[in-house]
């Protein structure tokens, strides 16, 4: 009698939010976890808690030549991947008066670059893995324009393209490709800001329901839905109540988030 192999994951953005806590849910199920962040430090307690489980690839997502190492990295110690999951990013807001494109230039190159990078370096593991499967972690952003939001929003877009676009290249591989786009999550990006976002989830909520509806392997996850519910109406708003919602935004930029 043969047993199923583990299924083999690799997850960016893994030392915190979203990320930490999607990390728990995949390892609780047994599978293997190839896991990745700016630095090796956060993710040693998943390695200790997990054993036999983890293997930490650490490093900068924005450089094209250390994600490709970290693919070598991978496929020496496994061979193969079954679910890429890109959820490594950042959020900085510009000045709504002054565009400052340094800006958008950093948000950029860590969200939409350095996505594209490690999908470059996860296809030839995902072509060689079991029912294979590419998610990315996306925003409701992209639904609502608002001022100071213009770096992020302009990333965000940008992924939403190049992973729907992967989705129809990659069928005829039987690679599918899920985009996720969350709302409003606490232990985020989004929650260094002065506005209060509405119908909030706790991250591991929003963990435990992205990890659920994976396995039906949609087109898209969004949530959460009143949330979702609300974008129509505050997308159909007057500029100027756009301009005051933006306003309230942090005006100093939060650190990077991995």
């Amino acid at each position: 009698m043969s047993l199923t192999p583990p299924r083999r994951y690799w997850l960016t953005g893994a030392s915190n939010g979203i990320g930490a806590a999607l990390a728990e849910e995949i390892l609780k199920t047994g599978a293997h976890l190839a896991v990745s962040s700016r630095s090796g430090e956060p993710l040693s307690v998943l390695s200790q808690r997990f054993p036999g489980q983890v293997l930490i690839v650490a490093g900068d997502l924005t450089d094209s030549q250390t994600v490709r190492e970290i693919g070598e990295q991978i496929a020496e110690a496994w061979g193969s991947l079954d679910t890429v999951i890109i959820n490594g990013g950042t959020c900085e807001y510009v000045d709504a008066k002054q565009l400052d494109a340094s800006i958008v230039e950093h948000v950029v190159r860590t969200n939409l670059l350095a996505s594209s990078f490690c999908i470059e370096a996860a296809l030839p593991l995902l072509q060689n893995g079991i029912a294979p499967h590419l998610v990315g972690m996306a925003s409701s952003v992209t639904f609502l324009p608002l001022p100071r939001a213009e770096a992020k929003g302009t990333s965000i877009a940008g992924m939403r393209h190049l992973f729907e676009s992967r989705r129809i290249a990659l069928a005829p591989e039987g690679i599918e490709v899920t985009v996720v786009g969350p709302g409003s999550v606490d232990k985020s990006p989004t929650m260094n800001n002065d506005l209060q976002m509405p119908h909030s989830w706790p991250a591991d909520k929003a963990a435990r329901h992205i990890f659920a509806q994976l396995k039906d392997r949609p087109l898209e996850i969004a949530f959460p839905g009143l949330f979702m519910a609300a974008l129509w109406p505050l997308s159909n708003m007057p500029d100027q109540v756009k301009w005051e919602i933006g306003e309230r935004m942090v005006h100093s930029s939060p650190p990077i988030k991995d």
